[in-house]
């Protein structure tokens, strides 16, 4: 059998001492403070194929570079740390010959470090040997400094693939062919004051693997065949009849293969766990997947606190017969959008004094969620463009989200985690066919069953309507897409963008297989 391992090593780059020591040596400063780089990462052990090769990967160790004032003064040189990355094949026994590739990457998960001289000289310095013994001098995305004979990593954030389908080939079944990657990471000794530096960090890793690292991103356009409505997506360029024309790549139709688990390892996914892709949208500049919860939340996610929490959501309103989830009804939970009355007795359609948006989805949630995972959420500025009407296309509400005006001097952005769908996600999550159809009369059966994103009751957007101080667009049972009193109550099903970087980690995206990502 193929035994198939793969291993990560964290660089961790930190500043654990917090006393800047300032030493004035022939008119040059020196700012002492002492940084680690080190940490090991999880890996996957043992994973079999049906062959009888063995291909087996190892990072030799941490990295690890402590500075203080006895090692980085203007006598002392640079402080520097290294490790091997290893790929090692043994062929099996009946034909003694075995080919595969692999690939190296360079993750820098978060840099804070920064350049302390007015002309950015390196401060941090990766360099790469290739298993020839010859140095790696291209990585894209990197620039390499020959004077000092490695890549500039003071500011870099990114994955950098070091090598892609690497060749190693072994022609014995008892001696194993080993090729090995040497890493060496250098913190530059400027003879100048780096004291800006100080109580910075690094947080990187060297990833060996046989599979190529993709995000979720890359992944789900890699699904888009060229052919709308294959694999259930759209491309919304300037040719898609009717469609955003912002370049996205969105899910539409019955039942697409659009699920994620978010929030969870464990497998199978648990319900409360499970997301859907709205698409991968160049919204905020640069590709990112756009995420809704997959069923509607409880009080214990968003918290009963806040001046919008109403209760359960059948003591709210009728239970809905069109309801297509598996949620116990009084479990899930009904806010108010906002019951600010200082505008209106009917509550008021300024997002941003919303409690509902400010306690319970980017407090309450978010913390539900745990450090783990916000780690994968982006930071998002959300359009509140209103419109006078619910009688719009799906891509009249698209236009008028980004670029209308709310409602007097309401704000037209907030920036944050954790929102709302737009009504124009819910009008492109229907079938094409729907989409010269007013989001007012989405209540069509042809169009219900035709649209994934629909739940069967009453869900809040994020959309005011303008005309009014107090009205907000909702999602009716039926399908509809109305406007009600930000005052009345709705279901919630929380929406935020990954981090472009976030990386697909397998699944076919159905609600039993939903895709899985690298955390």
């Amino acid at each position: 059998m193929e035994e198939k391992t793969f291993d990560r090593r964290k660089i961790l780059l930190i500043c654990i001492g917090v006393l800047i020591l300032i030493l004035l040596v022939a008119g040059v400063t020196y700012a002492y403070f002492q940084h680690q780089i080190g940490n090991p990462a999880s890996g996957n052990v043992g994973v079999d194929t049906d062959t009888p090769d063995n291909l087996v990967f190892d990072v030799s160790n941490d990295i690890n570079i402590t500075i203080t004032q006895f090692n980085f003064g203007p006598d002392d040189g640079n402080q520097s740390d290294s490790a091997v990355a290893s790929a090692s094949l043994t062929a099996n026994s009946t034909n003694d010959t075995a080919n595969y590739t692999y690939y190296v990457y360079f993750k820098i998960n978060t840099n804070e470090y920064v350049y302390t001289t007015q002309d950015s000289q390196t401060e941090i310095l990766l360099k790469v040997t290739a298993p020839t013994g010859q140095p790696v001098t291209s990585i894209e995305g990197l620039t390499y400094n020959s004077t000092l004979g490695g890549f500039d990593i003071t500011e870099a954030n990114g994955t950098f693939a070091v090598a892609s389908n690497y060749p190693i080939t072994s022609n014995s079944s008892t001696t194993p062919t080993v090729q090995e990657w040497n890493f060496d990471v250098t913190f530059i000794n400027l003879d100048t004051d780096q004291g800006e530096n100080a109580g910075k960090k690094m947080d990187a890793e060297i990833i060996i693997q046989q599979d190529e690292l993709r995000t979720l991103a890359d992944y789900v356009i890699s699904q888009y065949t060229g052919v709308d409505g294959d694999n259930g997506i759209y491309y919304h360029d300037a040719d898609l009849a009717n469609g955003a024309g912002d370049n996205s790549y969105r899910y539409a139709g019955a039942n697409p293969n659009n699920y994620v688990c978010f929030g969870s390892t464990t497998t199978p996914c648990p319900a409360e766990n499970l997301y859907r892709i709205i698409g991968v949208l160049n919204d905020n500049g640069e590709y990112q997947v756009k995420l809704i919860k997959a069923d509607y939340t409880t009080s214990t996610m968003l918290g009963t606190d806040g001046r919008d929490y109403y209760g359960s959501y059948v003591d709210s309103m009728v239970e809905s017969s069109y309801y297509k989830g598996n949620m116990t009804q009084f479990d899930i939970a009904a806010y108010r959008w906002n019951s600010d009355t200082s505008v209106s007795s009917d509550g008021s359609n300024n997002w941003t004094t919303s409690e509902f948006n400010t306690i319970n989805l980017n407090t309450n949630y978010w913390n539900y969620l745990g450090a783990t995972w916000q780690n994968l959420i982006a930071t998002t500025t959300w359009h509140l463009g209103g419109m006078t009407s619910d009688s719009n296309t799906a891509k009249a509400f698209y236009d008028g989200e980004r670029n209308n005006a709310g409602y007097g001097s309401n704000p037209t952005t907030y920036t944050d985690e954790i929102g709302l769908m737009y009504p124009s996600d819910y009008g492109y999550a229907a079938y094409p066919d729907a989409w010269t159809t007013d989001l007012i009369a989405y209540n069509n059966s042809s169009i219900t069953s035709n649209n994934w994103m629909y739940m069967g009751l009453y869900e809040w957007t994020i959309t005011p309507r303008s005309s009014y101080s107090y009205s907000v667009f909702l999602v009716r049972d039926n399908g509809n897409l109305e406007s009600n009193g930000a005052l009345s109550v709705s279901s919630v099903r929380p929406v935020f963008y990954l981090n472009s970087n976030v990386e697909y980690n397998g699944g076919t995206g159905t609600k039993s297989d939903p895709f899985t990502l690298v955390v």
